[in-house]
């Protein structure tokens, strides 16, 4: 810590209740961080100068562990049925109990921006005692120009050492996220998984940006040299950073981004890809990022000897996650704004073989599927899943959202109305077949799809009705085998296909009944 900065630093945690810290590192640089996670032994090296780190017991989020402070703030405003309370007492006492633990530790404090459009920044304050989760969030938040006058209108303070008491705290375990929405607090503890830093920013803007007209999204986001914005929402595992990093156009965001009357803009100002059997053949600018010297690799297995990566290994965990900052990309557009959206893609990776590789939407179809957020775990993924399972994650991420998931339905339709955006459903999973024995649609087909759509190729284009969802297919496309833009054709046995097609229906009209009790919709033109 700066001696000269001392007291006003100390005064900064005292206001938030921190005191007695034995030594803090205040906003220090990149080189500044990267020295002090290896001095601790926090990470080891790759050969390329990447961070290797482990999360320990937690290699993802801990959902269950994750609570909202119920108050007149919150009381009738956030969706209760999909978000745990925790009461205004329980609260303060975590963060009294928290901020004892604290004392006599090594501290780092990063003061960094969500939000590329200074019209609805939101100045963050991150405190941790981990070195690699300070440079962590200063790769996945955004660097401030300058630190003149910064007030932070959130603060996260994450102590992975900290164990919740059940008893006391009212926590499921010993980890717990707890997000005060009054006033702008986030607590985390029991947990070493830094995505939890990063995704309770995105918790507390999905809350803050509705009251001021901005769409909050769980979305990459790319641009043309056009300047035609397209975003592309789906969940894990269904190619939302991989289709979004282009290198034909620009990325703005790999994940979090906000939709006002001006555009388009990023929250963060880095990516954090899923780098599961990543390759340089198949997403080289992902794989090239990610073994950049600095970037943060979580729980990937490291070869000792050669200080090489194996992707593939998923000893550890499927999850395995890179965290590099967005100019690690080559065309990205490091500003991270870009106008009114052209185009919308929502991708699902329906391993029932049952979706087409791609439909257009009606605004009322991209609201409903937009709250449906459908796609499917496969065999294999979860021990005991013998079959395909669908999941549906409203707005594409339902873990996320404090406010009822209609609130972020209409505004998007409203938008795509008001605009006239094309939408799109994009299936990247299974045809001919479900997963087992169907195949997987390729990266290359579902790109040239992809293009097709955001050059408007689809607007003109002969289309038939989906005889069960009801939305338009394209019946051929120049350079597109046309058998494959009709899943049912694909199916050695129709009548099979009919009958996974009908039961993923009933799932869709099921899984609905929760947000309007019309599923019907499911098939509206």
């Amino acid at each position: 810590m700066d001696a000269t900065h001392e007291p006003i630093i100390q005064a900064e945690l005292a206001r938030i209740g921190l005191r007695w810290a034995n030594c803090v590192s205040w906003n220090d640089d990149e080189t500044a961080l990267t020295s002090e996670i290896l001095e601790r032994g926090e990470a080891v090296t790759t050969k390329s100068g990447a961070l290797v780190v482990s999360t320990g017991q937690h290699t993802g989020r801990s959902p269950k562990d994750k609570y909202v402070v119920r108050d007149d703030v919150t009381e009738d405003t956030v969706w209760w049925e999909n978000n745990q309370p925790m009461t205004r007492a329980r609260f303060e006492t975590l963060r009294s109990d928290m901020m004892t633990h604290a004392r006599l530790k090594s501290l780092f404090v990063q003061d960094l921006i969500a939000g590329a459009d200074p019209k609805h920044e939101l100045q963050t304050r991150v405190v941790t005692e981990l070195a690699w989760h300070a440079l962590f969030i200063r790769k996945l938040l955004r660097v401030p120009a300058s630190r003149k006058g910064f007030r932070p209108g959130l603060t996260i303070i994450n102590l992975p050492s900290f164990k919740a008491d059940p008893v006391r705290h009212g926590t499921n375990s010993e980890t717990v996220i707890a997000i005060d929405l009054k006033n702008h607090i986030v607590l985390i503890g029991g947990t070493q998984y830094a995505g939890e830093t990063k995704k309770a920013v995105f918790s507390v803007l999905n809350f803050m940006l509705p009251a001021v007209d901005v769409l909050p999204m769980h979305c990459s986001a790319n641009v043309g040299a056009a300047g035609d914005t397209a975003v592309f929402f789906g969940l894990s595992g269904t190619g939302k950073t991989t289709l979004s990093t282009d290198p034909k156009r620009a990325l703005i965001g790999d994940d979090e981004h906000g939709w006002s009357s001006d555009g388009v803009f990023n929250f963060e100002g880095g990516c954090y890809a899923k780098v599961v059997n990543l390759s340089a053949e198949s997403e080289p600018e992902i794989y090239a990022a990610s073994l950049r010297k600095g970037s943060i690799l979580e729980n990937v297995v490291l070869d000792p000897a050669t200080g090489e990566v194996d992707f593939a290994d998923t000893s550890k965990t499927e999850n395995t996650r890179s965290a590099y900052a967005l100019d690690a990309i080559p065309n990205a557009k490091v500003s991270g704004t870009a106008g009114i959206p052209k185009a919308i893609v929502m991708l699902t990776a329906d391993a029932f073989g049952v979706m087409p590789p791609i439909a257009k939407l009606s605004p009322e179809q991209a609201m409903y599927h937009f709250i449906s957020g459908y796609t499917a775990k496969v065999a294999g993924t979860e021990r005991g899943v013998k079959e395909p399972s669908a999941v549906f994650s409203a707005c594409f991420g339902a873990p996320f959202l404090p406010r009822h998931p209609s609130v972020y339905g209409r505004m998007l339709r409203d938008l795509i109305e008001q605009h006239n955006v094309p939408c799109y459903l994009v299936n990247t999973g299974w045809v001919g077949g479900g997963y087992g024995a169907g195949k997987r649609i390729s990266i290359k087909l579902t790109r040239a799809l992809l293009n097709a759509a955001l050059e408007g190729k689809l607007q003109d284009a002969e289309m038939r009705r989906d005889d069960n969802f009801g939305f338009n297919v394209p019946v051929k496309l120049d350079g597109i085998d046309a058998k494959m833009l009709n899943p049912r054709a694909m199916w050695a046995d129709p009548k099979a296909y009919d009958a996974a097609a009908s039961k993923l229906v009933g799932l869709f009209e099921a899984n609905f009944t929760r947000f309007d009790p019309a599923p019907s919709r499911i098939a509206a033109e």
